[in-house]
Formats: C-alpha cells, sequence, structure tokens
C-alpha cells in the first residue's frame, strides 16, 4: 500500500473519532501545555487533520504518479463518509438545521449516483470548480460551526457560511447534472448509430445473399438447357 492510499484510509478511520468527540455527553477538558482542550477543539482537530489528508493524498499520488484504482475508488467515499458525519454530529448538538444536512449529503450521494451511471455508459464526469469550491466553503463552514458550540457568537457567521455551501452545492449539482445529461445523450446517440450502421451491413450482407442465390439458381438452370435439349419430332 502506497502512502497516498494509507492516507485516504486513516480519513476514514478519523470518521468515528470526530463522531466520538463531539457528540459524547460526558464533556471533557484538560489542558495541555496551559492549553485547554475541549470536545470542540479536539473535534475540530480532528476534522481538519482530516480534510487536510484529503488534499495531501491527491497531491502525492499524481506527483509520484501513484494514482491506483483502489486510491480512485475509496477517495470520495472518504470525502463522503467525513462530511457527513461532520454535518450529522452538528445536528446531533443543535447548532446545525437537519435540512441543511440532508440537502448536502442529499447531493453528494445524487453525484456519486451521476457519477456511477457515467462510469457505466464509458464516460467519466471531472471534478468541476464550483464542486471544489463546495468542499473549500463546507471545511470552513463545518469548522466555524464546531468552534460556535463552545463560543455561540461564531454560530450566527457559520450559518452565513452553511448557506454558502448550499448554494455552491446546488450550483455544483446542477452543473453535474448538466455534463451528465450531456454525456448520456451523446452516448446514446452514438449507440443508435451504431445499432442502426450494424442493421444496415446485415441488410446488405443478406441482399447480397440472396442475389447470390438468386445467380447461381439461374445458371444452373441455363446449364441444364445447355446440356439436354429434348428430341425434335419429325
Amino acid at each position: 500500500m502506497n502512502l497516498p492510499n494509507a492516507l485516504t484510509i486513516l480519513r476514514i478511520f478519523f470518521v468515528p473519532l470526530l463522531v466520538a468527540a463531539l457528540v459524547q455527553e460526558d464533556r471533557f477538558a484538560f489542558h495541555v501545555r496551559g492549553v485547554l482542550i475541549t470536545n470542540e477543539w479536539l473535534s475540530l482537530a480532528i476534522f481538519l487533520a482530516a480534510a487536510g489528508t484529503d488534499l495531501l493524498d491527491g497531491y502525492l499520488a499524481r506527483r509520484w504518479k501513484q494514482v491506483t484504482t483502489i486510491g480512485t475508488l475509496l477517495d470520495p467515499i472518504a470525502d463522503k463518509l467525513l462530511i457527513s458525519a461532520a454535518l450529522i454530529s452538528l445536528v446531533q448538538v443543535r447548532v446545525l438545521p437537519g435540512w441543511m444536512a440532508i440537502l448536502i449529503i442529499g447531493r453528494e450521494f445524487a453525484v456519486s449516483g451521476l457519477r456511477s451511471i457515467a462510469a457505466a455508459e464509458g464516460f467519466t464526469i471531472k471534478a468541476s470548480d464550483l464542486g471544489k469550491t463546495k468542499m473549500l466553503s463546507q471545511v470552513v463552514a463545518v469548522s466555524c460551526l464546531l468552534i460556535s458550540v463552545r463560543h455561540p457568537d461564531l454560530h450566527r457567521p457559520g450559518i452565513i457560511l452553511m448557506w454558502i455551501v448550499v448554494f455552491f452545492a446546488i450550483a455544483s449539482a446542477i452543473s453535474y447534472f448538466a455534463k451528465f445529461w450531456h454525456g448520456v445523450d451523446e452516448s446514446v446517440k452514438a449507440r443508435r448509430r451504431h445499432e442502426l450502421l450494424v442493421l444496415e451491413r446485415q441488410r446488405r450482407r443478406a441482399a447480397m445473399r440472396q442475389r447470390s442465390r438468386g445467380s447461381k439458381v439461374a445458371g444452373g438452370a441455363g446449364l441444364a438447357d445447355t446440356i439436354w435439349k429434348p428430341p425434335e419430332v419429325n
């Protein structure tokens, strides 16, 4: 296993740690070199570390030319698990409206479904700039809401940032759907053209075989007339 894949798997293991740190009922606090560490700060550290691995694994895989099939499959799954866990946990601690979490998570799985169907049709939907902007705004918004659990003054800025996330989520989903529709339409047209060409070739071959058989039958009849003629009667 190479390092980029190991970072992707590490991000998946961060998910239960993030949930446990944020939603556990027994709150805790401890000092590290004079710094007070609470549930919220620990969950923020876990979330940012996991988000950092998202940037690092892709960069290393491209730089070291270690892009693998398992990494390509696991990376989007790890991203969606991380974001979904963070949003559901924020709903659990009552700092995020449930409909926002459902909308963003539903968008993630809808886009994944479109990409899967597109891959089955033989074309790839690449990540758009809107999707990348949405991911960055998600990290900033979730981080702000995580801090707002301990510092309520940051709750309103966090919700404003989440509205920005919702906007980018809807805009990027529309962009992905447009790419998907265009790709599927082109794929269906290309398949239909191929099927029509195959049918036309089969029709021509059948016509040629029919003409060939007709020629052979006509030639055989002419040869028989040449070989045998009835005797003339005087």
